[in-house]
């Protein structure tokens, strides 16, 4: 008897194996493109970071660099000790009032202080006592002023103000006496009471001088006049002392 077999036609998964293959390789390939610009995006976050990181430092480098400036300015126009305009300071101020003056009145006056028996002071009790009285000094000076008035200390014990506006001689003496009686008022350091006199003198623009040297060394001969004489202030003019 013939045996008869059936044959079953045989069905390869080769093609859908290779249709498989190529959709994971299609995905991978996705993923690949896909990290780069992750990466880029992150680099760039990153980037943008480190900027805003070094925008910031150059902002504060630049306003530290600006306060520096203003201090070293500041620095330069006043006085380290009573944190006065200096001497500096004082003849720019006073070669500005001067350029100014060119009406035959008076249209400022300049004071020019100095403090009787400072230096025997100072010997006795110490510099350290010396600067804390040249400090209280200053403030009596600044405060007993005017707003538009200028006080400078010069250097030592030797103190200066500018007193704008065409001021009148009686002004200038209840000025002059007013300074007088802030500065001799007795002064507290410590445990010591001391006290010590200004001599004031007083000179006019333009009528006695027109230039800041002149004017500053007939204040000066008219301070000095005033030490001697005990007055406590003097006018360099005769024509604004009578």
């Amino acid at each position: 008897m013939l045996r008869t077999f059936s044959v079953v036609p045989f069905k390869s998964k080769a093609r859908g194996s290779e249709t498989g293959s190529r959709g994971s390789l299609v995905s991978f390939a996705r993923i690949l493109g896909r990290e780069p610009q992750r990466s880029r995006l992150e680099r760039l976050e990153r980037e943008l970071d480190a900027a805003r990181s070094a925008l910031a430092a150059a902002k504060s480098e630049i306003v530290a660099m600006k306060s520096a400036e203003k201090r070293a300015r500041y620095m330069a126009m006043h006085d380290g000790l009573t944190a006065l305009p200096n001497r500096r300071f004082f003849s720019l101020r006073l070669d500005q009032a001067l350029a100014a003056a060119r009406d035959p009145q008076p249209s400022f006056a300049l004071l020019y202080f100095d403090l009787d028996g400072f230096k025997q002071l100072n010997d006795a009790h110490g510099h350290h006592v010396g600067d804390e009285l040249l400090r209280i000094v200053g403030s009596r000076l600044a405060h007993a002023v005017r707003a538009e008035d200028l006080v400078s200390r010069l250097g030592g014990d030797e103190f200066a103000c500018l007193m704008p506006g065409k001021p009148q001689y009686h002004q200038l003496t209840a000025l002059a006496n007013k300074l007088y009686d802030a500065v001799r008022a007795p002064v507290h350091i410590g445990e010591r009471e001391l006290s010590v006199r200004p001599s004031i003198g007083i000179a006019i623009a333009p009528d006695d001088g027109r230039s800041a040297d002149e004017l500053l060394q007939h204040a000066d001969n008219a301070m000095y006049r005033a030490k001697r004489q005990g007055s406590g202030h003097e006018f360099y003019s005769a024509q604004y002392a009578a």
